[in-house]
């Protein structure tokens, strides 16, 4: 599908770009950013295009971009160039200013701090300053999708300690049943990869479609789990921590035990990465890396360490 949508959309952002003009003069390349199952996102000039998944809900889209421009989210979230979104062979397309992605070359520059603030601010946003219609945070809905994708993607060795690790989470964790907190703006989807620098120099969040109302601590739980596997080192980790704290987030008491609350969204995602590290490698027909391994090894340990039996992530 993204064969017929690329072509297409890298005429819409140029057109975006150069509005009534037949051919591009500005001499710049249209360039690829992304081409997943999840979204197809090409760069012209300084603005992005992003063709969103097939399926995407329009009126949870719209909601979504209106909470991306709202004023209360001015220097948190980065806010589109139009009000409403485009179609394009069935899918919704939206218009972004280019923004400056983290480098994964320089690991050691990465924006801990940034991310934690960030991250802080949109979860304290007042609920009375979000549109009505915003719906619930997908994270847990994420989760669950990447364990259907290693089930109908058939046997594989390192499937069984994902799966056990899986089946003894709550319900909530697994989107069978509402969130504990449905009432915090949240991300949904927080890792490096969705923050952008603007022209000026500062940090933004970007990458709307999860966002929505749900359990603050989700946002967390990627670099939590992390560090859990040992793949995000302590200093790292501590500096994320300190500065969400610090910035007053709601996901974590200040100064206490961080796990309590970060333990079984910690445990999904962990799940989450292990199951969609196997398909990626059956489609490959690849071996699994080290890091993936891993991911692998934690499942086995979450399995074997039930969360309501023994709270806190074992290491």
């Amino acid at each position: 599908m993204t064969a017929d949508v690329l072509p297409a959309l890298t005429a819409k952002v140029r057109a975006a770009v150069h509005p009534g003009a037949s051919v591009c003069a500005c001499g710049t390349d249209t360039s690829v950013l992304a081409d997943r199952l999840d979204g197809t996102v090409v760069r012209h000039a300084d603005t992005v295009a992003k063709a969103h998944a097939p399926g995407t809900d329009t009126g949870e889209l719209a909601a979504r971009m209106a909470v991306a421009a709202h004023p209360a989210l001015d220097g948190v979230l980065l806010a589109p160039l139009a009000a409403s979104a485009a179609e394009l062979h069935g899918r919704l397309v939206t218009f972004w200013p280019y923004g400056t992605p983290v480098d994964p070359e320089t690991p050691e520059a990465a924006p801990w701090e940034d991310a934690a603030t960030l991250l802080a601010r949109l979860h304290r946003t007042s609920r009375a300053a979000l549109p009505s219609g915003l719906p619930p945070m997908r994270g847990p809905a994420k989760a669950a999708r990447a364990v259907e994708r290693l089930r109908a993607a058939g046997p594989h060795p390192a499937a069984e300690p994902v799966l056990r690790a899986w089946s003894v989470l709550p319900a909530w964790a697994k989107n069978k049943a509402p969130m504990v907190n449905a009432h915090t703006l949240c991300h949904g989807d927080l890792h490096l990869g969705q923050l952008v620098r603007d022209p000026g120099g500062a940090w933004l969040l970007i990458d709307i479609d999860d966002l929505g109302l749900g359990e603050p601590a989700w946002d967390l739980a990627r670099p939590a789990a992390w560090f859990a596997c040992g793949l995000l080192p302590p200093d790292e980790w501590t500096r994320f921590l300190t500065a969400y704290q610090k910035a007053e987030g709601p996901a974590l008491p200040a100064d206490t035990d961080p796990w309590p609350a970060l333990d079984v969204p910690a445990r999904a995602l962990t799940v989450q990465t292990g199951a969609l590290a196997i398909v990626k490698a059956m489609a490959a027909g690849r071996a699994l890396d080290e890091v993936e391994v891993a991911v692998i090894d934690a499942c086995d340990r979450m399995a074997a360490h039930p969360p309501e039996l023994a709270p806190g992530f074992p290491t």
